[in-house]
Parts: structure tokens; sequence; C-alpha cells
């Protein structure tokens, strides 16, 4: 995934995240914490500023315009924001981060083995009777 469409996510499922009463402290703090990094990036940039306010509010509406913001403000190349996108997602969806260790695309591909401890032999093409004796 891309670092915008990292912290463009992020930034969602911060807000829908800590609208619930269930959310814990941790997820809205973190949530804080990022919008605060990011706004901090967009002080003295109006329309930067209400970007990412309108986007807390209707995110379909402001994606486009946050994307542009953050793409002006080179956000994409802040590790503190990047990192802290990564933080809250962790915290909001546990088993996402779990699955994106291995995130991998193949075309193809032949002979692959994904994961852990992996052990694997591969025998390509034809063999003569004479190799497997």
């Amino acid at each position: 995934m891309d670092p915008i469409s990292l912290i463009i996510g992020a930034l969602v499922v911060g807000a829908t995240a800590s609208m619930q009463t269930t959310a814990s402290d941790a997820v809205k703090d973190s949530y804080a914490g990022l919008k605060a990094l990011i706004q901090r990036r967009f002080a003295g940039n109006p329309r930067a500023e209400y970007a990412l306010l309108g986007h807390e509010e209707d995110p379909e509406t402001y994606e486009q315009p946050l994307k542009k913001a953050l793409i002006q403000e080179q956000i994409d190349q802040d590790e503190d924001i990047i990192a802290g996108a990564q933080r809250l997602l962790t915290l909001v969806q546990p088993q996402q981060a779990l699955l994106k260790k291995n995130n991998i695309k193949l075309y193809h591909a032949q002979g692959v083995i994904i994961g852990d401890y992996a052990k694997q032999t591969n025998n390509f093409g034809n063999q003569s009777k004479k190799d497997t004796l």
C-alpha cells in the first residue's frame, strides 16, 4: 500500500472507530495524534486544513482534495506520520496488520512458497530417468 493510501485509510478507520463508544483510549489517542501531526504540516494552508476537517465528516467527498493536499505537502515522505498511520491501523484492525506481513503480488510464478520457516524443493521441466536414479 502506498503511503498516501495508508494515511487516508488510517484517517477513515480512525475517525470511524473513535466515534464509537467502544473504541479504546489508545485508538482515540492514536487517531488524535495522527491528525495533529498532519494539521501541523498543513498549518498556513487553509485548503489543506479544510480538506482534513471535511474528510473526517464526509470521507467520500473530501478524499481527493485531501489526497492532493497530502501530496503537495509531501506528507508521504514524513516517517512520523506514516508510522502513526500504521500504528493506528494496527490498533483498530490487528488482523489486517498481520495479513500485510507477506503482501506479495506474483504473476506467472512457479514454485512459490511464502511464510516463516518454510522449506521447499523444486524440480522444473522434464527430468530424464538417468537424473532420478
